[in-house]
């Protein structure tokens, strides 16, 4: 399949960060201005809810302890799995990434809004993404406050969200890959400026990628 850029030309922005650092809250913003969001683990959240498309290869594989009582994913036993059996998440992602990419195309093509933004979490993990966007969107915080903001929210153990940090690329890494970044260390009046002064900027590229005059 073509991907996402080669089939619909618009300019298009990838948005992504590490666990708790806001990428959300900042999609949500820059959506509510005029981009059109299509959130890949929106997706994947779809695909593995009841009566979800990959949840019958996912019990086939797996087995149907992996799903609910409701007939959805079981989301964490499946993470205690692939993050102590490496072919585990191989087999997870064979089933899930195929379903993802076509529903991202599907959501592309029927998208409006002023620019595309893709919010991807493992957009620098997963290399092809980079090659889809014309910019890369990172949001950064702290990491002391990614793991306190995922502890206060999904109820989790510290040690539970430093694993999940420790299987996401690395702050540095994530941040040597960003063409642009949105600090979100503080306060909705510290956020939204950034997010103002970027949206501006994104709508202009996107004029002139089409050819019109920003």
């Amino acid at each position: 399949m073509n991907d996402a850029r080669t089939a619909n030309p618009r300019f298009s922005v990838g948005l992504t960060g590490g666990i708790g650092s806001g990428k959300s809250t900042v999609a949500d913003l820059l959506g509510e201005r005029g981009a059109a969001v299509i959130d890949t683990d929106l997706i994947a959240h779809a695909l593995t809810a009841p009566g979800g498309a990959a949840m019958p290869a996912i019990v086939a594989t797996f087995g149907a302890e992996f799903a609910t009582a409701t007939g959805a994913l079981d989301r964490i036993r499946m993470r205690t799995k692939v993050f102590t059996e490496p072919a585990a998440k191989i087999q997870l992602e064979a089933i899930l990434h195929p379903m993802i990419r076509i529903e991202t195309e599907r959501a592309t093509q029927a998208a409006g809004g002023a620019y595309l933004l893709y919010v991807v979490p493992l957009l620098v993990e997963s290399g092809s993404w980079r090659t889809r966007v014309d910019r890369v969107l990172v949001v950064d915080c702290p990491e002391a406050l990614q793991v306190a903001r995922v502890m206060r929210r999904n109820a989790m153990r510290e040690e539970e969200v430093c694993a999940i940090m420790a299987a996401q690329t690395s702050r540095t890494q994530r941040l040597a890959a960003a063409d642009d970044v949105i600090v979100n260390d503080a306060d909705a009046a510290q956020l939204l400026p950034q997010v103002e002064r970027l949206h501006a900027q994104y709508c202009a590229m996107a004029q002139r990628s089409a050819g019109r005059p920003a």
